[in-house]
């Protein structure tokens, strides 16, 4: 049965290298960037409001961010005070 690595990608151990996202096998993509980014604030633009019908008084921002191409839909209870 032949190598699963050849020479010429042996010479990749140790090297840096780039490479998207979306292309990582394991972990789940969107583990590696809840790891990356968890703590990091974004901000936006409120485009409406609304509430959770299964909790009275409780309300839903839906924020439009620059660079996203859907807008954010956080609980108003988790909204940061603007800068």
């Amino acid at each position: 049965m032949p190598p699963m690595v050849n020479p010429s990608q042996d010479q990749l151990k140790g090297r840096y290298v780039r490479f998207r996202v979306r292309d990582i096998y394991l972990p789940e993509p969107a583990a590696v960037l809840r790891e990356l980014h968890d703590d990091e604030e974004l901000q936006g633009r409120v485009l409406d409001l609304s509430d959770d019908a299964r909790v009275e008084g409780h309300a839903f921002a839906i924020v439009e961010v620059s660079g996203l191409r859907q807008p954010c839909i956080l609980s108003v209870d988790r909204l940061l005070p603007p800068l």
